[in-house]
């Protein structure tokens, strides 16, 4: 659906993660809106509008929850859920179920916090994208109670290869789950 910007809007250029600004009246249609975050097209190409931006978008409400429900006690499966939560802004599946999540290691801390560290990939290696991926996961982990550290760093060894997207992630882009 094609919307109008009521207001100069900071956007992030896909792929190349270039920042930008997208200017009051210039129209866009959503193209994606997974994980609180939408992703537009225009006719300079596609743009990420981050989720406290999208007041800008005249006329557009997300349709889901910005943040998956927060859980009152930390574990490693809200990591995990929290990391369902971000999405490569063009492909409709999650960073996990794509395959892109290659380690999880969680520190328990003396003071009951926790230190979260993520290792994590990208199907492409020349995406500029992967910094603002890479960003989302750790402020979604950070977000997390009793977490007190979250990093998340890019590696590319191994090599991403489809074969690493899940079951439910094959079925989501509607591939053969030979």
């Amino acid at each position: 659906m094609n919307y109008l910007l009521n207001a100069d809007c900071p956007v992030t250029a896909i792929p190349s993660g270039k920042e930008s600004i997208l200017k009051a009246g210039q129209e866009v249609f959503v193209t994606q809106t997974l994980g609180g975050n939408i992703t537009v097209r225009t006719d300079q190409g596609l743009f990420r509008i981050a989720r406290e931006h999208v007041d800008a978008v005249d006329g557009y409400k997300l349709e889901e929850p910005v943040e998956a429900d927060q859980p009152d006690e930390f574990s490693e499966s809200a990591v995990w859920e929290a990391l369902k939560t971000c999405f490569d802004p063009e492909i409709p599946v999650n960073i996990v179920d794509l395959g892109l999540i290659y380690d999880l290691a969680i520190e328990a801390l003396d003071d009951g916090r926790h230190r979260i560290e993520v290792k994590m990939t990208l199907t492409a290696p020349g995406c500029g994208m992967g910094p603002v991926i890479a960003e989302d996961a750790r402020s979604k982990i950070a977000a997390l109670p009793t977490v007190s550290e979250a990093k998340v760093h890019i590696v590319w060894d191994p090599t991403w290869a489809p074969q690493m997207i899940s079951e439910a992630g094959r079925q989501k882009l509607g591939l053969d789950s030979d």
